[in-house]
């Protein structure tokens, strides 16, 4: 008897080993993908305390004295609380938005039962997501151009004034705002939408019997469902805050100097000044400030998370 439950473990431990192996197999192509283009270049983060010369190249380069001059350009610069603001307030803007859009698109979804009208709906908010910026960008442009754009003809023919949309810097947060949901909202909701396509739909049939309507069951069952997606995907995203999409704030306003007050951030401001300066170790000090606060903003999440539902929280 003994002998049989020995065998019995050892062949469970040995299935369970075959199976980790192929999950190992599966994982093996992202982990080297993620340590050479993540870990790896880690190593670059001294050229951010160092006076780079691209004739000693990254060992023999001095180092700053003082070691945190890189740094100071960020701070001294007269256009600091305007590059913050904005790269702060955007992000916000579109941590919030996204997250109620995508969830209310999301769930609007999971209500419609004709699978053909449901790929259309998704075919059409996933579209946008595979366009580059390059693209948006003349899209926009085919929209907003002062003498030929669509908006300006349609206001003119209806008596209307038209604008000089790209000396306009206030139209701007709302366009940017716009396009930055109008892109990427897509790839949220089907996030949103398989994790409520994993729902035990015993859950409704339970609710309908007892009578609750859909908008009770939208609040008891769904919305409690889409929770740690939902938790998980803001932390990641508050993260990121320091980030701005380099594309949307430099390719789609066309890199207008009169617009610089509502579309320059932290990305387009050090692609400027590299480009006058040649200063790489200017950007990899930008770069390494991101790095850490956005570190930094994980964690502090994370844990405030942890303290209201240990169960919610990432680690």
């Amino acid at each position: 008897m003994l002998n049989r439950l020995a065998d019995a473990v050892k062949r469970k431990k040995q299935a369970d080993r075959s199976q980790n192996f192929g999950l190992f197999l599966m994982a093996l192509p992202m982990m080297i993908v993620v340590t050479i283009f993540s870990y790896i270049p880690m190593a670059g983060l001294i050229v951010a305390f160092k006076n780079y010369s691209y004739r000693d190249g990254i060992a023999k380069s001095p180092f700053c004295d003082p070691l945190w001059k890189n740094f100071e350009f960020l701070f001294k610069t007269p256009d600091t609380w305007r590059i913050i603001r904005n790269t702060l307030g955007y992000n916000l803007i579109f941590i919030v938005l996204t997250l109620v859009i995508s969830v209310s698109i999301a769930i609007l979804l999971n209500e419609v039962r004709s699978r053909k009208a449901l790929k259309v709906y998704q075919t059409t908010m996933f579209f946008p997501y595979f366009l580059s910026w390059v693209v948006v960008s003349y899209i926009v442009y085919a929209f907003l151009n002062p003498r030929l754009g669509y908006l300006n003809a349609i206001a003119s023919k209806m008596g209307g004034e038209t604008l000089d949309w790209y000396n306009t810097p206030e139209a701007w947060v709302f366009i940017i705002v716009f396009l930055q949901i109008w892109k990427t909202v897509g790839m949220n909701v089907l996030m949103y939408y398989a994790s409520l396509m994993s729902i035990d739909s015993s859950f409704y049939e339970a609710a309908a019997i007892e009578g609750a309507t859909r908008w009770q069951m939208i609040r008891r069952i769904t919305l409690p469902m889409l929770y740690p997606m939902m938790i998980i995907l803001t932390i990641l995203a508050i993260g990121k805050i320091m980030n701005s999409d380099f594309g949307l704030f430099y390719q789609v306003p066309m890199d207008s100097k009169t617009l610089y007050a509502t579309t320059d951030v932290l990305e387009t401001y050090v692609y400027r000044a590299l480009i006058q300066s040649g200063n790489i170790g200017m950007s990899s000090a930008a770069g390494f400030i991101k790095s850490v606060v956005g570190f930094l903003l994980v964690l502090g999440t994370n844990r405030i998370v942890k303290k209201i539902n240990p169960d919610y929280a990432l680690y």
